[in-house]
């Protein structure tokens, strides 16, 4: 392979993998949209748009979903009326014009829930006369309820965001469904490893805390049986407060599935951040080992207990030890012996003052966290300026 083929295999490998789209963020900057927006977080139709390829989402504005809102359907009917309007597949505004035949049919993910019965998560779109184009669910008798208005934002082959006239009509889509079955985290950990750990989360009122949480998406980082028995005596001599911080800190409020966590290395907010008491820690990952990163020691993943949208329970092999509660101290530095090779400093793992106040933190380590979803990735700007300087250096080779 020559070299100008290499740097332009490595430019086309950078910009393909810098093209993540995120909808939460791209409707933020319509306010026009802001009710449309919230919903798609709400039932967790943006989290599942965010991890499709190929994306089309056909947009309401705040009036069309007060419209929609007015026939006060149940969250989970909600959720499949919108999940009409995403296609699974791309169409930007000029596709919209070049339609074989002028008419074209496909599928939603409505259809793609499974819950769609027959063809009626299938979507009509039609070009019609005067430059318009219709948008009707397959089993509405034909009609074309809503016309394309404009293109909102576009990322070729990745996502199109669309803004149609008004909601899609659709009576199985509208239909009224059951509320799925509550989670019960601690049953569900206590079946699985992780019986200790749901002990101690009921024994101190935090399990009320994690399950306030699922609905709006919940990550738990559960150490299984064997880690927790040779952590109690640590644990026993913790404050109340502290061991609720503790406990606090293995639940992330926010749903991150294992490529999610793979693709979002960075510092991660927890149930017990608080302020000041940031209580965070770093995720990172060496190929298909993902790590847990605090500022006293390193947790590993070992396995997924549960995998339901909007909960997701990991195990893991150590206890998390918050900087805020726990911090290294450099060990006793012993005489200097003649080496060969440089010795390595070794840290031992110390409690917090009894007191409730934090441990000091160092200046290098205040770092915020993404506000859209509680994990902040690398620096992607400056990612992409070291991968154009190679690219630059291997062509003048």
């Amino acid at each position: 392979m020559s070299p100008a083929t290499t740097a332009l295999f490595f430019l086309l490998l950078l910009f393909s993998t810098s093209n993540a789209h995120n909808i939460t963020r791209i409707l933020a900057k319509h306010p026009e949209f802001s009710t449309f927006n919230h919903y798609l977080t709400l039932t967790h139709l943006a989290s599942e748009i965010n991890r499709r390829e190929t994306i089309t989402v056909l947009a309401l504005n705040n009036a069309a979903m007060s419209s929609l809102l007015s026939k006060q359907l149940s969250l989970y009917t909600l959720k499949n009326v919108l999940s009409l309007h995403v296609l699974v597949d791309y169409f930007g505004s000029k596709k919209l014009h070049q339609i074989t035949n002028g008419t074209a049919l496909t599928s939603t993910m409505f259809q793609a829930s499974g819950a769609a019965p027959g063809s009626s998560g299938y979507i009509n779109i039609t070009d019609l006369k005067g430059g318009k184009v219709g948008f009707g669910a397959e089993n509405n008798d034909g009609n074309l309820d809503a016309v394309y208005v404009k293109s909102v934002a576009e990322i070729p082959y990745n996502i199109s965001v669309l803004q149609i006239s008004q909601v899609l009509n659709s009576a199985e889509a509208e239909a009224p469904t059951a509320e799925p079955s509550k989670l019960n985290l601690t049953e569900i950990m206590s079946k699985q490893g992780c019986k200790a750990f749901a002990d101690l989360l009921i024994s101190s009122g935090a399990d009320a805390t994690f399950n306030e949480n699922i609905d709006g998406g919940l990550t738990v980082f559960c150490p299984t049986d064997p880690v927790i028995k040779d952590f109690m005596p640590k644990y026993k001599n913790l404050t109340a407060s502290k061991k609720a911080s503790l406990l606090l800190y293995h639940g992330v409020p926010v749903y991150q599935s294992m490529q999610m966590l793979k693709s979002n290395n960075g510092i991660m907010n927890t149930l017990a951040t608080d302020g000041a008491n940031k209580y965070d820690f770093t995720i990172q990952n060496d190929g298909e080992v993902v790590t847990l990163e605090t500022k006293v020691m390193t947790a590993k993943i070992t396995g997924t207990l549960k995998d339901e949208e909007p909960l997701i329970v990991y195990k893991i092999n150590k206890v998390l030890l918050p900087r805020e509660l726990y911090k290294p101290v450099e060990a006793p530095a012993e005489s200097p012996k003649p080496s060969k090779s440089k010795s390595k400093s070794k840290h031992k793992v110390a409690d917090a003052p009894e007191s409730d106040a934090p441990a000091e933190s160092d200046p290098a380590d205040d770092q915020t966290a993404d506000n859209d979803s509680g994990v902040a990735g690398l620096d992607g700007r400056r990612l992409v300026m070291m991968m154009l300087s190679l690219c630059i250096g291997v062509l003048l080779m």
